[in-house]
C-alpha cells in the first residue's frame, strides 16, 4: 500500500471511501463529514496553507485517507480530518503510517491537534488514544460536525 498526497483524480474515490465507512458506522447523516459540501473536492480544499490530505492507494485503488487542516479562530491548533480506511486496509499498519505522516506534518505547523469522531467507532477511539490523543468533555471550536460525540486533543510539542 502506497501513501501519497491527494490528487484531483482521487476525489471521487476518496469520497466513496469516506461515505462507505460512514455508512458502516451509522454516520450517513447531517452533522458529520457525510454532509460536507466539499467531500467530492478534497484535492481543492487541501491546497490551503496549513492543510494537507494523503490517500492510501492499493493496486491503483484508493482504500483510505487522512487530512490535516487548521481550526477556525483557534491559533496553533489543527484538526485531524476525514481519517477513514476501508476494511481491507485495516489491521495492515497502514492507518498507523498514515497517522504518523499526518502528525509529523501537523507538528511542523501547529502546537496541538484536535479530532472528533463517533463513540461507536471503538477501534478508531482506541487507535487515537494509542497515538496520545486525550479525550475531551466537549467539542473544541465549531467544525460543523455537531453529531460527533467524542472529541480529542493532542499536544504536538512533546
Amino acid at each position: 500500500m502506497k501513501i501519497r498526497e491527494i490528487e484531483a483524480r482521487d476525489n471521487k474515490q476518496i469520497e466513496e471511501v469516506i461515505r462507505t465507512c460512514l455508512m458502516e458506522f451509522g454516520g450517513d447523516r447531517e452533522g458529520l463529514a457525510w454532509a460536507d459540501p466539499f467531500l467530492g473536492r478534497l484535492s481543492e480544499v487541501y491546497v490551503a496553507e496549513g492543510s494537507k490530505y494523503w490517500v492510501v492507494e492499493h493496486d491503483g485503488r484508493i482504500v483510505g485517507g487522512c487530512g490535516i487542516g487548521p481550526m477556525q479562530n483557534l491559533e496553533g491548533i489543527c484538526e485531524l480530518q476525514k481519517m477513514y480506511c476501508l476494511p481491507e486496509a485495516r489491521g495492515t499498519g497502514t492507518a498507523n503510517k498514515l497517522m504518523l505522516i499526518a502528525l509529523e506534518y501537523a507538528g511542523q505547523n501547529y502546537s496541538q491537534c484536535y479530532l472528533e469522531t463517533l463513540d461507536n467507532m471503538t477501534s478508531a477511539n482506541r487507535f487515537y488514544k494509542k497515538h496520545g490523543f486525550i479525550e475531551l468533555d466537549q467539542p473544541l471550536g465549531d467544525t460543523g460536525h455537531y453529531s460527533c460525540d467524542v472529541w480529542y486533543l493532542k499536544d504536538l510539542r512533546c
